[in-house]
């Protein structure tokens, strides 16, 4: 499949500079989560590897892959800080690279954490193996192999599901049936010394056990909390008329309290996108391109789902995208990022130079909320907080120092953020990326020298294109 690079770039040099909202009235909107599903249908283009995404928990999650999930939502300040904790090890896994985006010390490795941290992530449904279950009929219609939950991780490379034996604990109960590779005939164990064996490294090899390749994935401290198992290969399916043989952790347990086996999981494993060899996207390149999309839906919509594609879209659908050269950190292959040159409020450019924004943004599909250069942050509060004035001030919420109380105000209508990216191209954020359970949805980093973190608040509503083989980035304004 042909990659979307030179049209992208066409579109970086060419393209208006802007896109507008038609008026302030469409920006007036409830900002509660509904509760409900709506019987909507959101079709993206039409593409053999596209999937529904949906976030967990949701009004429009597969009930049967998340019964339970909703009963462990975690409160605000569980969430937040979740999410700072991810963002520590996004940082500490720069920073291993002579201090990639960091300054001496303002930089510490995290304490545990894991990925049990679920609420609000993007989540797929995929099939792996050659099993086969119910009538002949029932095969028939669709394909074989166990559907697993995943969740979908831009910041990680090794791909990994619980396998049985996979006894609980260590392992977490999951709501899809356990994959097993003895009942698979298209399984097989990575070898040792094997090409495939040497490429997990230092950082994710495990060693070998009776000539088979280990895997090891840390989350994110190597000491205290990983998963762990069989490196093998498998038939995955993504979409209905899809298929590759996959390479991916067959994981046996989890070790470290704060990992997975927290409560408020149900999922299968990850579903690993970084730039690593070891991703999906690397894997399945030669299939389908270099590239992939996902587009999550709003919390505040109760559209059924969002959606995952590998490989690039047709070229026709360019035109549609605002487009941004991808930065690459050659020793930490894992990370994409963007740089921007600044944000503008309802117009108006704040009054940060670009600089503060030169080491980068990294974009990432589990971060919840936007980290910003201290400088970037300050100047943004203070152009919002001059907007808002109309409506009640709140006291702060954890990270999230401004903050409102909409309990008399029938409609809320938050000024329009827009980032302005490399090359000029300039990108509005969907109006429900701008507020975060009521507060502005953007924190500060400790340093103006950390990179930034653009988090999934405010990709959402939005496919995010990862042209990865032609080196940019596309935003699709109302997708899902």
């Amino acid at each position: 499949m042909a990659v979307v690079l030179p049209l992208l770039l066409l579109l970086l040099i060419g393209s208006s500079p802007t896109t507008r909202a038609a008026a302030n009235g469409d920006l007036q909107t409830s900002l509660k989560p509904h509760a409900a599903c709506s019987s909507g249908q959101v079709m993206p283009r039409d593409d053999r590897t596209r999937v529904p995404l949906y976030r967990l928990p949701g009004p429009c999650s597969p009930p049967s892959s998340f019964t339970g999930a909703a009963k462990a939502t975690p409160s605000l300040a569980d969430l937040l800080r979740r999410d700072q904790l991810r963002v520590d090890h996004i940082h500490w896994r720069l920073s291993e690279s002579q201090g990639v985006g960091v300054s001496e010390g303002s930089v510490k490795e995290p304490v545990r954490f894991g990925v049990a941290y679920l609420h609000d992530q993007p989540v797929i449904q995929v099939r792996i193996g050659s099993e086969s279950k119910g009538s002949v009929q029932q095969q028939q219609q669709s394909p074989p192999g166990v559907v697993q939950t995943v969740v979908l991780d831009t910041a990680s490379d090794v791909p990994w599901v619980q396998c049985a034996p996979c006894p609980v604990p260590p392992c977490h109960p999951q709501a899809d049936s356990t994959y097993d590779p003895a009942r698979s005939s298209t399984y097989d164990a990575v070898t040792c010394g094997s090409p495939a064996c040497e490429q997990l490294g230092r950082r994710y090899g495990g060693g070998c056990a009776n000539g088979q390749c280990r895997y090891r994935v840390p989350f994110p401290n190597s000491n205290l909390s990983s998963s762990s198992g069989t490196y093998g290969t498998d038939l995955l399916a993504v979409g209905p008329n899809s298929g590759i043989t996959f390479k991916f952790g067959c994981s046996h347990a989890e070790a470290g309290q704060g990992g997975i086996s927290d409560s408020d999981n149900t999922t299968a494993g990850v579903m690993a996108l970084g730039g690593g060899p070891e991703s999906l996207v690397s894997q399945a390149a030669a299939n389908y391109g270099n590239a992939f999309s996902y587009c999550i839906p709003a919390a505040t919509e109760r559209r059924p789902a969002g959606f995952f594609v590998l490989g690039a879209p047709p070229s026709a659908d360019s035109s549609a995208y605002v487009a941004t050269p991808m930065l690459r950190y050659p020793r930490v292959p894992t990370f994409y990022l963007v740089r921007l040159q600044g944000i503008a409020v309802n117009g108006q450019l704040l009054n940060v130079t670009p600089s503060v924004f030169a080491t980068g943004t990294v974009l990432d599909s589990r971060t919840a909320v936007t980290r910003l250069a201290p400088t970037a942050y300050r100047a943004l509060r203070e152009a919002f907080r001059g907007w808002m004035a109309v409506y009640t001030a709140a006291p702060p919420r954890g990270s999230l120092d401004t903050c409102y109380d909409f309990s008399g105000a029938a409609f809320v209508a938050p000024p329009r953020v827009e980032l302005v990216l490399e090359r000029g191209n300039v990108l509005e954020l969907d109006r429900s990326g701008v507020l975060f359970h009521d507060c502005l949805a953007f924190a500060p980093n400790s340093d103006d020298r950390m990179l930034g973190i653009l988090g999934n608040v405010q990709q959402q509503t939005m496919e995010v294109l990862y042209d990865v083989g032609g080196g940019a980035v596309g935003f699709r304004r109302g997708a899902c």
